[in-house]
């Protein structure tokens, strides 16, 4: 660019930033192009604008971009980000501001007759302090949603971790301390996991998920529907923010004792009732298993196989189909071994004519469940 000619440019820049009307019009330009701009104070867009013209101003001089200027299009970007504007709308408002000051410096420099040359030159070097801000913005509006995400995310998993262990704590989004939650415990100790089933867990409905005592917990309004290859899921029923701690602690005995089960995917803290309590009994369910199963030989694969199928038909309420079914065997197998199973030991695993028919199921279920629990590798 000629001296002459660059000097004309940089004289009209500067008159035009000057210019009051010609910087009301590029304030409206950056609110009509987005909503969500347009939804703020008008002065913060006349902020941003100022910043858009001192860099413009800057660049045309041939200085480069200021510290001065750098720091202050990076507060616009972390503003706006805490404002609630995401990174694109707030482009958006940026460019159109940027468009419409180069379209009037053009236009001016067109009507004053400066060179086409200087006008070429000096519209590129807006561009180039422009993209500079540009950057600047955009990583300092990523740097604060970044560091909102997670200071948000800590405060949630801190109160998760409270309410759980029966702190009394303010109840805040997203939990509404008159709903009702299932309280979800788990044995997934691995971040990465963790956040893989962070997703499913809150895909019904509001809630809070993170990682307490080690391991995924979660608050939940509606519980996710079943899906194969889940980890195992302790989940009870629902209760308040502020009486959850008692199901937080059931729902960790029940996990223990379902992982010691083998268990996997979603259960009812309910259903693992009796294992949860046969599981604290550990004691007791030694003498029932050295009882009961007493004539059986752990060294004995196929004494194995007759108390798997004596636990298995009682899981099933002492029906033989489906305890066939559940042990892909015929139903005849099923009645030869609980035959036999019952001549070893002599007992009847079912008897409707006693008393104490169902304490007597139950106490086999254990001394099954614990006698296998030793035979097994």
């Amino acid at each position: 660019m000629e001296a002459s000619a660059g000097d004309r440019f940089l004289r009209l820049l500067i008159e035009h930033t000057r210019d009051p009307a010609v910087f009301e019009a590029t304030v409206r330009a950056a609110r009509s192009r987005s909503e969500l701009v347009a939804a703020l104070p008008e002065e913060e867009t006349r902020r941003h604008t100022r910043a858009l013209m001192a860099g413009v101003l800057d660049a045309v001089r041939g200085q480069g971009p200021g510290e001065d200027v750098l720091a202050a299009a990076e507060r616009l970007g972390s503003d706006r980000a805490r404002q609630g504007v995401p990174v694109a709308a707030f482009l958006d408002g940026f460019q159109a501001a940027r468009a419409h000051l180069v379209r009037t410096l053009v236009a001016e420099g067109r009507r004053v007759r400066v060179p086409d040359a200087a006008l070429l030159d000096g519209v590129t070097r807006i561009d180039e302090i422009t993209t500079a801000l540009v950057h600047r913005m955009v990583h300092a509006h990523r740097i604060a949603e970044l560091e909102m995400a997670r200071t948000v995310r800590e405060g949630r998993v801190q109160m998760l971790r409270q309410l759980l262990h029966g702190e009394s704590v303010p109840v805040r989004a997203p939990l509404d301390p008159s709903g009702a939650y299932h309280c979800v415990v788990s044995d997934v100790s691995d971040p990465a996991v963790a956040a893989r089933l962070e997703p499913e867990l809150l895909a019904a409905g509001p809630g809070l998920c993170g990682l307490v005592d080690g391991r995924l917990a979660a608050l939940v309004a509606r519980l996710p529907d079943p899906a194969p290859g889940r980890p195992l899921l302790v989940a009870a029923p629902p209760a308040r923010p502020a009486a959850i701690a008692p199901m937080y602690a059931l729902g960790r005995r029940a996990l223990r004792a379902g992982t010691a089960a083998g268990l996997s995917g979603l259960r009812e803290l309910a259903d693992l009732a009796l294992l949860t309590a046969t599981e604290g009994e550990p004691e007791l369910g030694g003498l029932l298993a050295a009882a009961l199963p007493g004539g059986l030989d752990p060294d004995d694969p196929f004494h194995v196989e007759l108390a798997e199928t004596g636990l298995a038909y009682l899981d099933h309420g002492g029906r033989i189909e489906p305890t066939a079914a559940a042990l892909h065997v015929h139903g005849n197998t099923v009645k030869y071994r609980i035959r036999r199973l019952q001549e070893l030991t002599g007992r009847p695993l079912l008897d409707p004519s006693a008393g104490a028919a169902v304490s007597r199921s139950a106490n086999w279920w254990w001394a099954l469940n614990r006698w296998l629990a030793r035979a097994r590798p």
